[in-house]
């Protein structure tokens, strides 16, 4: 059985998801015409993930990785063996920022959150990681990758992880997208399922 959270941690979320809910830092300093942050989690939740930013069918949805980005990353995760509906049931969703950063205005994709967009939303991405301490935590691109393992490349990281002081588990994924071609190479394709075995091994091992 799954130890429930205790009540004060349940609030304590509760009350930092109202104030990521509320912020405008963003729109305030203009880097965003409207800001519209999303959260999507529970406290009982074992895995995390950090993604990007949420794309304008997440914003629109209310619900972060609701585009074709969240069904890859749902078939990603049943392949280490976790049901359907998991993604959005059992998992904690977040990201470096928390609204949608608008088009990249060269016309490809969505705009990469600034350093200074991200240092905006960190705080609450710490405090997540504070109040849930979390067993897994999935980093979703080069982006959420980087904020955690340092300026890396993909090839380097994907099928490894790292292991913090307090057993936390970070893993390296590539982005969930049909605009990344880095699961085009059939090295890098390796790499992936070899992060996926390790997420279904832990899955086992720690009861996911």
């Amino acid at each position: 059985m799954k130890s429930q959270p205790a009540i004060g941690r349940v609030e304590a979320l509760t009350d930092l998801q109202q104030c990521i809910r509320q912020c405008q830092l963003c729109q305030d300093h203009g880097y965003i015409p409207v800001a519209h942050p999303i959260v999507s989690g529970r406290a009982s939740d074992r895995i995390m993930v950090i993604g990007q930013a949420p794309g304008h069918r997440s914003i629109a949805q209310d619900r972060p990785f609701s585009g074709p980005g969240g069904r890859i990353l749902q078939s990603w995760l049943e392949a280490a063996g976790f049901p359907a509906g998991y993604l959005h049931e059992h998992t904690y969703l977040s990201s470096l920022t928390r609204c949608d950063p608008g088009r990249n205005p060269r016309g490809h994709g969505d705009r990469k959150p600034s350093p200074s967009e991200m240092a905006l939303c960190r705080p609450f991405l710490n405090a997540e990681l504070r109040l849930l301490r979390p067993k897994v935590v999935l980093l979703v691109g080069t982006m959420a990758v980087e904020a955690f393992c340092g300026k890396i490349k993909l090839e380097d990281c994907i099928g490894s992880y790292i292991e913090t002081e307090d057993g936390t588990l970070y893993l390296p994924l590539p982005h969930p997208s049909g605009v990344s071609r880095w699961l085009n190479d059939p090295a890098h394709k390796k790499l992936h399922q070899r992060a996926l075995m390790l997420l279904a091994d832990w899955r086992n091992r720690y009861n996911l």
